[in-house]
Formats: structure tokens, C-alpha cells, sequence
């Protein structure tokens, strides 16, 4: 997911690395073999990174290659857009970079090709396992694959905000927003209730997520099935279809981009709506009545583990410099230099103990600062709700089966079951 928010630029501390070392284990004979030299030319790829951070990434760089005099970083970056093709068409040419930013959907054709090292079997890189929060090390930990392909790198996570006058006005306690979806259901019709269905809670249809959060289970053990038409699944989908029906749910939720249901909420014709720190700003601008009464709270979940995202550096299996490759990627994502770009911009470092840290913990008074601090808390035990190998058709497949039940063309049990079937379908031929 690449970062898209400028924030002014700090420069890196850094450590030494440990590139003699991963030399060493890697010469004595690892589990991907092809060890490689130490000293040499290796290529560093980002995702969409270099408008905003050009200065963070050529320091980085600069600072691995004091360290390591015999090493020379080439820094490349690729536009957000068909970032996943470009990836394929060089791991096909046999071009894709040493060491490469992807996340874990992005990582899985790769390692399935045998193109990245599986880094749970790589002696040179398994080491470094418990310097990363188990949460992240197994957000990049790919089904069926036997390992981790990725480096965790950042984190990134969003609060949800409700509007307390909102919830005051449909006689709810506005203190106390839902925690899990049977309180969002009651909140929700109760605000419908209340305001003669001008108000709805939530402006967006149900995505894997929630499926997820709702605690259904979204794939067999070897994600070679989806299974999130399960009753579960089902009921949920009922659930929504209840609040479509009954104005607990947005009339254009069906088509809302997040562009329009922010709009809507900062209109405040949604009682509910994710958000990130950016938002406060555009609140306090544009509504300051809205941003008197804005609370911040966790998305409800009937799991007790929030949702995340997952940023991950992987190296290619295939590199002549595996080594060099190994130590550039721990590099990156270590400790100090995920905190230091954790302060760059809004995203949370994966590294053990680093969210301890009073710049997480404390809220410093300014916006920013109440948004840092919320979303950091939910970042304990939180998971990686979408999986890895589904695909933005698959997610499309069931966005359009969603709607087809909400609107009463077909039973909430038909429309699952069939974007299951069109899911596994094309879960089979990629």
C-alpha cells in the first residue's frame, strides 16, 4: 500500500548492520542456497514512495553504504499504478529487483513462482525473526508456502470516527460507541429510528474485513477455498440487508467510493465512518460543529483483534548478491529505521517493543497526536483480516454479489455461495 501523505523529512539514526555476519551464515549454506558476495551492486525497489520521502530513502542508502563500503545501493521506484504487472513482468524477464517493497498479496505469486526467499528457512535472515512483533512476522507469513517471504516493514491501521451529537440526538450514550456488531446493528437502527431514517450509521456495504471482524471464517487452512459463505458468513449479510432495508445503512452504500462516504460524513448525514489524521484538519476547517463532537473509537470487531495492513520488504531469491540483498532488507526495517520513518509519515512500526514508545502511547494534545495514539492501540493483537490470495477482481466479485442481496435480487446464502464459486474459479486459474 504505498504511503501517499508528505510529512517534513528527519534524518535517519541508524545502526551498524550485521552484513559480515549474514555473509558468513549465508556462505556456510542456507535453506534457499545461492549465497552470493557480500561486496557488489544491489537494487532496492519502493512503491510509490519517492515523490514524497526522495530524501528519507537516499539517506537510508547512503548511511547502509558507510556501513558497508563494498556495497552499492541502487534506489528504484515504481508509480502506484499496475505496480503488481510491473512486478510480473520482471520476475517473468528474470529483472525483478534484489530486494523489493510488497505487501503480502503482492508477495504471494512471487514466492509461489519461487522468486523470493522464504525467509522462516533462510539461515541468514531467520535470526532476525524476534526482532519483529509477532502479529507482523505472521501478516507476512504466506498459506500453504511453509513460511514468511517479507521482512515486515510498516503498519498501517485507521480508527473509526462517530459523531457524539449524532448518537445524543438518537438517544445513545455517545461515550459509549459499539464494540461489536450486535451493538452496531442496535446503534444502527436506532438511529435510523430516531431521525426518521435521514441519518444512517454506516455509508459503506460489507467488505472481507468485515466479514472477518464478524468472525467468520474467510478460506480453508490452505487457502485454496473461500469459505466465507459460511452460516456466519450469512448471517451477516442478513444483518445488512436488515439495515439497507430499514435506513441503518447509507441509500448510495452501494456505490459510494470512501471519497463519498467521507463526504457524507463530514455532512453529517453518517453517524460512522473510518478516517485517518488528515481528516481532523479538513473537521475543524470545514465543520467545526462536527469536529466539537467527533469520537474516536476501535471499528467493532466480535474477534477482539483489529484489523491491519502489512508492509513488507522481500528479497529475490534469485539475487547473485543474497547476502548484501538479506542485510539491506533487515536494514530498512530494523528498529531505528522503522521508528524514524514511522515519524516520517502516519504508519506504525512492526518491530518488537518500538509501540511502547511514549510517541504512540501519549497523546501530545495536537490532532495528529489523539489520531497516532488511538490508532497505535489497536494495533496489539491485530491481524491481517484480507487474504493474501484474493485478488481486487475476487474483492470485486463479492463487492457486486453484496449489492445483488441488499438490493433483494438474490438471497443473501445465493449471493455468497455464488462469489464463492466465482472466487474459487478464479482463484484456480491464477
Amino acid at each position: 500500500m504505498p504511503v501517499s501523505r508528505p510529512e517534513p523529512h528527519r534524518r535517519l539514526v541508524v545502526t551498524a548492520t550485521l552484513l559480515a555476519t549474514a555473509m558468513a551464515l549465508t556462505a556456510c549454506g542456507s535453506g534457499g542456497g545461492g549465497g552470493g558476495s557480500g561486496d557488489g551492486s544491489i537494487t532496492f525497489q519502493t512503491w510509490n514512495l519517492r515523490a514524497n520521502f526522495k530524501d528519507y530513502f537516499e539517506d537510508l542508502v547512503g548511511d547502509f553504504e558507510k556501513e558497508n563500503p563494498g556495497v552499492k545501493v541502487t534506489w528504484l521506484d515504481q508509480p502506484a499504478e499496475h505496480y503488481a504487472d510491473k512486478l510480473s513482468a520482471d520476475a517473468a524477464a528474470g529483472t525483478l529487483p534484489d530486494v523489493v517493497n510488497v505487501s503480502p498479496d503482492l508477495s504471494y505469486p512471487l514466492a509461489r513462482a519461487g522468486m523470493l526467499v522464504n525467509l522462516d528457512k533462510e539461515n541468514a535472515a531467520q535470526r532476525f525473526k524476534g526482532e519483529y512483533t509477532t502479529e507482523a512476522w505472521q501478516g507476512n507469513t504466506l498459506p500453504g508456502l511453509g513460511g514468511s517471504y517479507s521482512f515486515p516493514w510498516y503498519l498501517t491501521t485507521g480508527p473509526l470516527f462517530y459523531n457524539k451529537a449524532l448518537f445524543r440526538s438518537a438517544g445513545l450514550d455517545p461515550e459509549k460507541p459499539p464494540k461489536d456488531y450486535a451493538e452496531l446493528f442496535t446503534t444502527a437502527l436506532a438511529m435510523a429510528s430516531k431521525s426518521g431514517g435521514r441519518i444512517a450509521t454506516l455509508a459503506n456495504t460489507p467488505s472481507v474485513e468485515d466479514f472477518g471482524r464478524y468472525g467468520v471464517k474467510l478460506m480453508n487452512s490452505d487457502a485454496t477455498k473461500f469459505t466465507y459463505n459460511e452460516p456466519k458468513g450469512v448471517e451477516l449479510l442478513t444483518k445488512y440487508k436488515e439495515l439497507y432495508d430499514r435506513g441503518g445503512l447509507d441509500p448510495q452504500a452501494l456505490t459510494n467510493t470512501p471519497e463519498k462516504s467521507g463526504q457524507k460524513f463530514l455532512e453529517q448525514k453518517v453517524a460512522m465512518n473510518p478516517g485517518g489524521a488528515n481528516d481532523l484538519a479538513t473537521f475543524k476547517e470545514n465543520a467545526p460543529t462536527l469536529y466539537r463532537n467527533l469520537g474516536i473509537a476501535e471499528a467493532p470487531n466480535n474477534t477482539g483483534k483489529p484489523n491491519m495492513y502489512v508492509m513488507g520488504v522481500a528479497v529475490n531469491g534469485k539475487s547473485k548478491r543474497k547476502a548484501a540483498a538479506i542485510a539491506f532488507a533487515h536494514f530498512v526495517t530494523d528498529r531505528k529505521n522503522q521508528e524514524a520513518f514511522a515519524h516520517e509519515v502516519t504508519v506504525f512500526p512492526s518491530t518488537r517493543g518500538s509501540l511502547d514508545d511514549p510517541y504512540w502511547t501519549k497523546d501530545d494534545g495536537t490532532d495528529e497526536g489523539r489520531v497516532r495514539v488511538a490508532s497505535a492501540r489497536m494495533l496489539k493483537g491485530a491481524v491481517n483480516y484480507t487474504p493474501v490470495v484474493m485478488s481486487d477482481e475476487m474483492k470485486t466479485v463479492l463487492k457486486n454479489e453484496v449489492a445483488k442481496a441488499l438490493q433483494g435480487k438474490k438471497s443473501p446464502q445465493r449471493a455468497l455461495d455464488d462469489a464463492v464459486a466465482q472466487s474459487d474459479r478464479l482463484l484456480r486459474q491464477s
